[in-house]
């Protein structure tokens, strides 16, 4: 089975010359949930910046599906693997919640009907179609983040990378984001400092430090490590009980 996603030495500085991944190597298969851990600074953002060609490479590569990312791929790797980036105002810019989820299949040429479809699928999929007609800046935190969802959703990705999906939800909202998550059939990679919420949605956990990839193991058995936590500045809540 061709991997969803493959990367192989992944470098990359910045201007100033702070070299913020140093050889990142990653195999992800389809179908997977994989949390994407590590402290601040560790170049999780800034790795996953480059899975759809935002930021390019010092060196190394990334192949998504067999395609190999660089230039002449670029349009096609960007409808394959979807960024929900953290702010969800950052995704959100039309007057009404529709045209915000038709504005990147319309870019693909959908027209009428068959856009009309795709743009309340997406948005059946996130329990959000009857916030077709509002303007996503009247919406609640959550709202937005699951139109945000519904608006990557509509370009039909192959892989859902998502930048601290729960960050900032109520407990009633979150809960509606991981059961969301859990039932969609996409390959999703979840940066996340929230390690109850990465246990809950995400088997495996990949965790980053200075700049590459430190630790690759099932979730339930790092969040039962102390010590690998306390390394890398990873931290459970008070309280917190892996029983059951």
């Amino acid at each position: 089975m061709t991997p969803a996603l493959q990367i192989r030495g992944l470098r990359f500085s910045y201007p100033d010359g702070r070299e913020a991944l140093t050889g990142v190597d990653l195999t992800v298969s389809p179908g997977e949930r994989v949390a994407l851990l590590g402290p601040n600074g560790a170049g999780k953002t800034t790795l996953a910046l480059h899975l759809n060609g935002l930021l390019s490479a010092t060196a190394g590569e990334i192949v998504v599906g067999g395609v190999t990312l660089e230039d002449a791929t670029l349009k096609e790797t960007r409808r394959r693997v979807a960024l929900v980036f953290q702010d969800a105002n950052d995704q959100l810019f039309m007057p009404t919640v529709a045209e915000d989820v038709a504005f990147g299949p319309s870019n693909l040429g959908l027209r009428d009907e068959e856009l009309e479809e795709v743009v309340h699928a997406a948005l059946e999929r996130v329990g959000a179609a009857h916030l077709a007609d509002r303007p996503p800046h009247h919406l609640s935190g959550g709202e937005k983040r699951l139109v945000a969802l519904a608006t990557v959703l509509a370009m039909d990705p192959e892989i859902l990378v998502l930048d601290e999906p729960g960050s900032g939800l109520d407990p009633a909202g979150r809960r509606i984001l991981l059961e969301i998550l859990a039932g969609l059939e996409v390959t999703q990679i979840v940066i996340t400092h929230d390690l109850p919420f990465a246990l809950e949605l995400c088997p495996r956990s990949v965790v980053m430090d200075g700049g590459k990839v430190v630790l690759d193991m099932p979730t339930r058995e790092l969040l039962s490590r102390p010590d690998l936590l306390a390394e890398h500045r990873l931290e459970l809540p008070f309280g917190f009980s892996l029983a059951g």
